[in-house]
């Protein structure tokens, strides 16, 4: 029996993004992919560095005719965690000035990455804790971009990741697979689809700069439904940001909150909602059968795997710079835990155009 065609799309939201690692993770351990044949994947932000280590352990596993492992994303999320006294102390101190300036307590002083005294302050931290703010460091050590390159990339699943150019305010769309066979991924690319303005420069690749892929699709879809080599029969979106809160915001962090899900999801449901709309022309037969074939047009089944409500609802703004070792654990806990319930009962997590 054929299996059914899976691409993944994993949304951005700096730490909170161990939660796709756990899920990721859980349908490795599954033997998900036994089942299913994953065509391809994409992520913007921290939901492009899960994606690109997964597909980068699908590329070690092909080419070294080895068993797929989790061992990768456990490994980056382990190491990107605070491991001693000095560094839990400056995680927590971050992560409580950022809940200080959201509730109002504490002035917010306005100062780009590219400042004089940004620039201090990090070439400063980088010196006293290299591990700790060496993301690129930390991508390197998972993910041998050269030994990527070198490999057949046809039988492996398009890893799709996005940015948004700094100079055009286009959306770029970096592919392990172009028309051309060219793999566009490196360290930069990452880099720049995680290049968060307030807090990073614009990260150069081939001449142009680029900033935080959450500006672009967040996370990519259509380059995963309309444009591929090879279709897929069903879409998971893995979701940082809540659909729905219970209650409405009016202190200024939950505010601030608020909107950054709102406009993380904005894109999001509009692609998703296109794709409902295509798949109800083609249950309605608005296509003759030659145009539906010309364009590979066919039904897709819309899924969404989402942090359970008693997590999402504990997590304010400030949480998706907290790297603790406690809290990274509980989230990729929860991943896991959602990973196998979506893996008994599908059903129950299908996307809804006005679902809460």
């Amino acid at each position: 029996m054929e299996k059914k065609k899976v691409a993944i799309a994993c949304q951005g939201g700096g730490s909170q993004t161990a939660f796709t690692a756990g899920v990721l993770s859980s349908l490795i351990n599954q033997k998900t992919f036994d089942q299913y044949e994953l065509v391809s994947i994409s992520g913007t932000s921290g939901g492009a560095v899960c994606a690109s280590l997964l597909w980068y352990s699908m590329v070690v596993a092909e080419a070294q005719s080895v068993a797929l492992s989790d061992e990768r994303l456990v490994g980056f999320w382990r190491d990107n965690t605070s491991r001693n006294v000095f560094e839990s102390a400056l995680n927590d101190s971050t992560v409580a000035m950022a809940r200080m300036v959201g509730q109002g307590n504490w002035p917010e002083f306005h100062l780009g990455p590219m400042h004089p005294w940004n620039r201090a302050a990090v070439a400063t931290l980088q010196a006293f804790f290299p591990r700790f703010y060496d993301l690129k460091g930390l991508l390197e050590k998972y993910i041998d971009f050269d030994f990527a390159r070198q490999v057949s990339l046809a039988s492996l699943p398009l890893l799709v990741i996005g940015a948004a150019n700094v100079r055009t305010g286009e959306y770029r769309k970096f592919k392990s697979r172009t028309g051309g066979g060219v793999n566009e991924i490196g360290v930069e690319t990452i880099l720049a689809s995680a290049a968060v303005p307030s807090l990073f420069p614009a990260v150069e690749v081939d001449g142009e700069y680029y900033w935080d892929g959450l500006f672009s699709d967040n996370p990519p879809t259509d380059e995963l439904i309309l444009k591929p080599a090879v279709k897929p029969d069903e879409l998971w979106v893995i979701q940082i940001n809540p659909t729905c809160r219970g209650h409405i915001p009016t202190s200024p962090e939950d505010i601030q909150d608020r909107r950054n899900e709102m406009i993380g999801n904005n894109s999001l449901f509009q692609d998703l909602n296109h794709i409902l709309q295509i798949n109800q022309f083609v249950a309605d037969g608005a296509f003759t059968e030659e145009y539906q074939q010309r364009h590979d047009l066919k039904q897709i089944d819309v899924y969404q795997i989402g942090m359970s409500p008693e997590l999402a609802d504990s997590l304010d703004y400030p949480s998706k710079l907290d790297r603790s070792a406690s809290y990274i654990n509980r989230l990729m806990a929860d991943g896991n835990t959602r990973a196998e319930a979506f893996m008994a009962d599908k059903d129950s997590m299908r996307y809804h155009k006005n679902g809460c």
